[in-house]
């Protein structure tokens, strides 16, 4: 199951797996879009591609996905919690019904599914979670940064705690990558260097490569690993106004 899957880094996830002879459930907002990219898939992999239309910022959408992964009868051995955004604006400029969405999308969605998924899981031995947070997780960055940042916490923090248990969680952060979430946000990329951007099957393919070897983390790519070493003996006053200064000229806010 892969959420947030008609677009970037989702829809990378949903092309890898589905190359790979592996059955999906892909799960976003727009219906359309994911009848077409399940009858592509469909098409060009002859896997079965189920759509379940959720908006995770509602409970609703959640309840929805869950009781998905609550199935028995259907089991979902990898969930790849994918969905989210970012606000154009600095703190106190954002409003807070905005605020609130991002966390119940990247913080409540991705802890009520994870749940659900590793509970069922955990019954049959077997299984895999991938929360896809950020290397803005890192980094003192507002909302989206701390709401990351809680993604890669409770991510490690539940691998530990399912250890032995033949469920493997992973939080994946990438960098900038070429999706449509800058556009979403209303955000330019005009000034990103080139070398920041990163190619999301690339990215997946890596991902993937670091939850078989039994990662909890994955930062997959050489140029953001030695930003994060930077990141770990920069002094944090320091780290946060250049974060500051780079988060409003490159990302979301």
């Amino acid at each position: 199951m892969i959420t947030g899957s008609t677009a970037g880094i989702g829809a990378a996830f949903a092309r890898r797996l589905a190359a790979d002879g592996h059955n999906l459930v892909l799960v976003a907002r727009d219906t359309k879009r994911l009848r077409e990219q399940a009858t592509e898939l469909h098409d060009r992999h002859g896997i079965e591609a189920e759509v379940l239309t959720a908006d995770l910022a509602t409970d609703d959408g959640i309840e929805t996905v869950a009781e998905r992964l609550a199935d028995r009868k259907n089991p979902v051995d990898l969930l790849v919690n994918n969905a989210g955004f970012g606000n154009k604006g600095r703190y106190l400029d954002v409003s807070m019904a905005d605020e609130l969405k991002m966390l119940k999308v990247h913080c409540e969605a991705v802890l009520r599914l994870t749940s659900a998924a590793t509970e069922a899981m955990r019954e049959r031995g077997r299984g895999g979670v991938v929360n896809v947070a950020s290397v803005a997780a890192f980094v003192p960055r507002g909302t989206y940064g701390a709401s990351k940042a809680w993604v890669v916490q409770f991510t490690q923090g539940a691998a530990r705690d399912l250890a032995g248990s033949g469920v493997r969680l992973m939080a994946l952060c990438p960098g900038f990558v070429r999706t449509e979430f800058h556009e979403r946000a209303g955000m330019g990329t005009e000034n990103i260097p080139g070398w920041m951007w990163l190619d999301a099957d690339k990215l997946v393919a890596a991902a993937l490569e670091d939850l078989s070897r039994g990662k909890s983390l994955s930062i997959p790519d050489p140029r953001y690993k030695a930003l994060m070493g930077v990141v770990k003996v920069v002094p944090r006053g320091l780290l946060g106004g250049i974060s500051s200064r780079t988060g409003r000229k490159y990302g979301p806010q």
